[in-house]
C-alpha cells in the first residue's frame, strides 16, 4: 500500500514571500565559511534525519550525491559512529550537529568535548558555517515537518 503524504498548506517560506529568499540568503551564508560542501551536506542530511523530515531527507540526500557525497555515507550517515566511512573531521560535524539539533534530550546540549572535537578539525568561521547550517537545517525541518511537505515535491 502506498502512502502519499499531501501538504496541510502552502510552504511557509512561500506564503510569506520576504522569508523564502532570506533563508536561502542564510543558506548562501553557510558556503562563506570554507567547511567542504560534502561536510556541510552530511550535517544537513544528519539533522534532517534527527527531525524525521521526508522532505529534506529525501532532497539532502540527492544534493549530497549531487556533490560528491559517496554512496556508503549516505548510506550510512544516521549510524556514523557504528562505521568506518568518515573522516575525524566529518565526525567532528556530526556529532556537533546531533548536539546542536537534540538540544531538549540532554542537560548540557552542546558539551565542551563535543564542541572541543569540532574546534580540533575547524577554524571559528568554518564553525560558523557548520553551526549555521545546523541552525537552517532545523528551521526548513520545522517548516516542512509542520505542514507535511511531501518528500520529492518542490515547495
Amino acid at each position: 500500500m502506498a502512502h502519499t503524504p499531501t501538504a496541510r498548506m502552502s510552504n511557509p517560506a512561500h506564503v510569506l514571500t520576504d522569508a523564502g529568499p532570506a533563508i536561502q540568503k542564510l543558506v548562501a551564508a553557510t558556503r562563506q565559511g570554507g567547511v567542504d560542501e560534502s561536510v556541510l551536506e552530511l550535517v544537513h542530511l544528519r539533522a534532517s534525519q534527527i527531525n524525521n523530515c521526508g522532505f529534506c531527507v529525501d532532497h539532502g540526500a540527492r544534493s549530497a550525491r549531487k556533490n560528491g557525497v559517496a554512496d556508503e555515507k549516505l548510506f550510512a550517515v544516521a549510524a556514523w559512529r557504528e562505521t568506518p566511512y568518515f573522516t575525524d573531521e566529518e565526525r567532528a560535524a556530526l556529532a556537533l550537529t546531533e548536539a546542536a539539533t537534540r538540544l531538549a534530550d540532554v542537560s548540557d546540549a552542546v558539551p565542551d568535548e563535543v564542541w572541543d572535537a569540532a574546534a580540533d578539525h575547524f577554524d571559528e568561521k568554518q564553525l560558523a558555517a557548520i553551526v549555521l547550517m545546523v541552525a537552517v537545517t532545523n528551521l526548513f525541518n520545522r517548516l516542512n515537518v509542520t505542514v507535511r511537505q511531501p518528500a520529492g515535491s518542490g515547495f
